[in-house]
């Protein structure tokens, strides 16, 4: 799949299309090369930025400081990489689908 690729630390990097402003936080599926996701906080000063690094920690099981936003701080297109994850990066497709 090409919106993720685990790189040679096997750490988790994440190729994001972020929807703010949306009624619920949930991945939405794939938005062509990226994973959509929906977030419910707004993108007003850092708001949305925030809640989907929180989201991220939690679904990946790490700490929050294990996750950072590498490209696209001011974009709905980030790359977001994530330390050590302790669950698979398809986790958040199958999320979406129960």
């Amino acid at each position: 799949m090409s919106w993720y690729r685990i790189d040679q630390n096997d750490n988790l990097i994440l190729t994001l299309y972020i929807q703010p402003g949306a009624r619920h936080t949930e991945p939405a599926g794939l938005h062509g090369n990226a994973l959509k996701i929906r977030l419910s906080a707004s993108p007003i000063e850092g708001r949305a930025n925030k809640a989907l690094l929180k989201f991220l920690a939690e679904r990946f099981q790490v700490p929050l400081c294990q996750v950072s936003i590498k490209q696209g701080e001011h974009s709905r297109r980030k790359i977001v990489e994530i330390l050590h994850p302790a669950v698979a990066p398809q986790a958040l497709l199958a999320e979406r689908s129960s």
